[in-house]
This record gives structure tokens, C-alpha cells and sequence, in this order.
């Protein structure tokens, strides 16, 4: 296997050993996308830090769909202030104002001039956090752009599309000390977060599998002309293939797995289908001579990443949006003593306890192991969108940052789970040959540590 792994140099060990930085800066897209075995190359950085403070002042970028109920939700979380808001849509940047200011909080700074008027806001404005929710090519850069100002960063999934840019955000977060997490709201849903739970009590033995993925029928959204700004989903799909979306299945897996907490993705493989739903779908909604229509889409129909960790687990995650289909994650966790899946209902098996070779219903389980985290917030996140995960998240974001401890999700999480995109981009382009995970932790994986939100009594 390791002859047709890729054998390209860590980028640390590259910039550490060229005696020449122009040439590191003109051949750094080549040098990234390996990753030396787990050596640490250079001294472990020092984490962040954030002193304990009551409020959390934030400007929030990016005011759409997913951007709108965030605002909403941090209206509602005590130590949360939106001190100013952005977006190039004065409609959006309007209604949020109005939020803002019914709620009984002082009129936010308003930015949106042109498409990187957030860069002025991080330069002005004091804030502790910048929160954003634009497209997905902004992700990276507002993230960037926060650190670089002395602010926390805080990114709707996913957080980075390439590995040259994963890289430049763990760097950044290491030499600002700042706090850069990607927000994933599924890592806060319940059923995750009871078998996070039944995990850490052993319920399931050594975990040796898992399975998860993003299968949401979205082709009504992909190819509209009116639910979204810009249609950067759609020009993503006619650009790339690989999977797209991955980090609403890894990001609780790989919290269940221990990922950059004792174990890491070591490499992985990936496979797309042909890709067809889009266009049959867009002839015929909008007809053979529509521009959708007559546009090719890059990305397969249904696309399959087999992960491989440092410790031996496997990890299928899948990226299934084009064909018509119930929604699931297809959440799944295998150990020496028991399985559990998600979807299409949530069933259990523990060896000694469940009957011969059936499932067993979940809920029993569901209420003896509730995660303490849904204990304590399950009044205040109802309502809230996506079941109330999105408002835990919010909740645990803020709070973390007035406790002045890390959040739960860290800058390692955020670019280890964002990495699948390029990675599976690279393994179907090669015929769904390996290709190695860059070890962004240089080594630290293999201390465990512990999340935080194992220990939810700390906020």
C-alpha cells in the first residue's frame, strides 16, 4: 500500500528544509498534500488562549438562511452581543439591525460595501468573535481575516476547500493565539450525542467502525435561481468531484472515534458515480435549452470515502445530494461489544443484553444515557433550527469563550474534517488510489485529550 500512497513532502518538513522561500511560496500547492508519519516537525505550538470575560462581542458576516436563525439564536444566549453585522445585501444587513435592536441591544456597525468589507469591520471594529455563515469560498478568507485582526473565528461548515488553505488556517490560529472552529451542528444532535455518551461509558466496547455521510435530496435547491445568493452551490457541483459535504457525518464520528484526541485520519480513498440527477432534473424543470441544462456537472451523483486511522478504525462517509431520496446521515458505530445506526430509524444491538441476532429499539437507551449537555439545554433549544442543535452549538461557542476555555470544536477538527473535500477530489481524479491525510497536529494526535463537551459540567 505505502508504494501507492502518495509520497509527497510535508509541508512543514518542506518549509523547514528548502533553503529557499520563494521557491516554497512557488511550489507550496505540490508540497501540501502529504504528510510526513506523525513526526513533529519543529516545537508543538502553544493552543490558544482567551481570558474569562461576561460579554462576547460579535460581528457576524453573512446573513442568508443559516446566517439568520445564528443571529436569532445569539440574541437569545446570555454574554452574547452582535456588535456588527455584514452582508453586501442591504435588505439583509437591515433586517438584522431591526433583530438586533428590537432585542434591546445597541444598533450594531453596519459593513457590506463590496464583498470584502469584512476585512474593514475585523480592521474597526472591537470585537472578541467574527462568526460567519457566507458562501463557502468566503470561509477561509473571513476566518483568516479575524485571526489576523486579534479576533476568534468562528465558520459555518465547510471552513476551508482546500488543503493549502486548512494549513494557513492552523498557522494562523497558532501564531495569533486565536480560537478557529468550524461550526458543525450535528456534532450537538441528540441521537449523536447519546451514543458520544453510551461510547464513553463503554456500552460499545473498543470502536473498530463507522459509517455516516450527507444523503439530503437537494436538487430543488441546486439548481433554483431564488433561495440563495449567488448559486454557489450549483457552481460548486459543475467544478469539483469528490465529496462535497462531508462534515455532518465525520464531524460527530469523529468525535465518537477519538480524532485528534489519540487517534487521526491516516489516509483514505474515494469513488464517484456518473453524475446524473442534476441534469435530468434541470431539463426537466427548466427545459433542454436552459443554461443549467446545458451545463455539465462535475461532481458524481453519489460519492464514497473509506477512511483509514491512525489505530487501525474504518470510516465510510458518503455524499449522496443529486437523486431523489429520504434524508439521512447514515450514522453508524461498530465496537467489539455492540452496534448502533441512526437512520432509517434508530435501532441498537449490545452483546449480552439484546436478543440473538436482532436490533433492539433505541429509545430505552436514548433515556438512560441522554447526553448531560441535552439535559441542561433542551428547554432553552426548543424551536431552535435543526431540532435545537444549532442553538447547543451557539450556546457552547459562547460560553466557552466567557468561561475562556477552548470551544469544543478546535482550529485541528475544523481543517482534519474540512480536508476530505480536496482529498476525495485528488482520489477519484486518480482512480480512487489512497492519498495520505496531512497530520495538521504534527504529532499531538497521540495525546489523548479529552473534549469538552464530555465535560459539559464545567458551563
Amino acid at each position: 500500500m505505502g508504494a501507492i500512497m502518495s509520497k509527497e513532502l510535508n509541508r512543514r518538513s518542506f518549509l523547514r528544509n528548502t533553503a529557499l522561500a520563494g521557491l516554497a511560496a512557488g511550489i507550496g500547492s505540490v508540497a501540501i498534500s502529504g504528510c510526513g508519519e506523525g513526526a513533529i516537525v519543529g516545537p508543538v505550538p502553544i493552543r490558544p488562549k482567551h481570558k474569562p470575560r461576561d460579554v462576547i462581542r460579535v460581528g457576524y458576516v453573512g446573513i442568508g438562511n443559516q446566517g439568520s436563525s445564528h443571529v436569532n439564536n445569539l440574541l437569545k444566549i446570555e454574554g452574547a452581543e452582535i456588535a456588527a453585522v455584514c452582508d453586501i445585501r442591504p435588505q439583509r444587513t437591515d433586517w438584522a439591525k431591526k433583530r438586533i435592536t428590537e432585542s434591546g441591544f445597541p444598533e450594531p456597525k453596519v459593513y457590506g460595501k463590496d464583498e470584502i468589507d469584512y476585512v474593514r469591520m475585523c480592521e474597526n471594529e472591537d470585537l472578541d468573535l467574527v462568526y460567519n455563515a457566507a458562501p463557502w469560498r468566503y470561509h477561509t478568507p473571513i476566518s483568516l481575516a479575524a485571526m489576523r485582526n486579534g479576533k476568534h473565528a468562528a465558520s459555518e461548515v465547510n471552513i476551508a476547500l482546500s488543503i493549502e488553505d486548512c494549513w494557513k488556517l492552523v498557522e494562523t490560529s497558532e501564531k495569533t493565539g486565536r480560537y478557529c472552529c468550524m461550526m458543525e451542528n450535528c456534532c450537538y444532535d441528540r441521537t449523536e450525542m447519546v451514543l458520544l455518551n453510551m461510547i464513553s461509558k463503554g456500552l460499545f466496547g473498543e470502536l473498530v467502525h463507522g459509517e455516516c455521510g450527507y444523503l439530503h435530496d437537494l436538487r430543488s435547491l441546486l439548481i433554483s435561481k431564488t433561495v440563495y445568493q449567488g448559486m454557489w452551490r450549483w457552481f460548486q457541483q459543475t467544478a469539483r468531484n469528490g465529496n462535497l459535504y462531508p462534515t455532518h457525518g465525520i464531524g460527530p464520528m469523529g468525535w465518537c472515534m477519538d480524532i485528534n484526541r489519540g487517534d487521526a485520519f491516516d489516509y483514505m480513498v474515494s469513488f464517484s458515480s456518473n453524475a446524473r440527477g442534476l441534469h435530468e432534473y434541470a431539463v426537466k424543470h427548466l427545459g433542454a435549452d436552459h443554461k443549467m441544462s446545458k451545463t455539465k456537472v462535475a461532481c458524481g451523483d453519489v460519492n464514497t470515502v473509506l477512511i483509514k486511522t491512525k489505530l487501525g478504525k474504518t470510516i465510510i462517509c458518503k455524499h449522496d445530494t443529486h437523486l431523489p431520496r429520504p434524508y439521512s446521515r447514515d450514522f453508524l458505530i461498530q465496537g467489539t461489544k455492540g452496534i448502533a445506526r441512526k437512520y432509517p430509524s434508530e435501532k441498537v444491538h449490545i452483546e449480552g443484553v439484546s436478543g440473538g441476532h436482532g436490533w433492539e429499539d433505541f429509545g430505552k437507551y436514548a433515556k438512560e444515557h441522554e447526553h448531560p449537555v441535552w439535559q441542561q439545554m433542551r428547554e432553552k433549544a426548543k424551536g431552535a433550527g435543526h431540532g435545537g442543535m444549532d442553538f447547543i452549538e451557539n450556546y457552547r461557542l459562547i460560553q466557552a469563550l466567557r468561561k475562556g476555555i477552548e470551544p469544543d470544536i478546535d482550529v485541528y477538527d475544523s481543517v482534519a474534517w474540512s480536508a476530505i473535500i480536496p482529498l476525495s477530489e485528488k482520489s477519484v481524479a486518480l482512480k480512487g488510489q489512497p492519498v495520505k491525510f496531512p497530520d495538521f497536529t504534527r504529532g499531538m494526535w497521540k495525546k489523548p485529550r479529552k473534549l469538552h463537551v464530555a465535560q459539559p459540567e464545567i458551563y
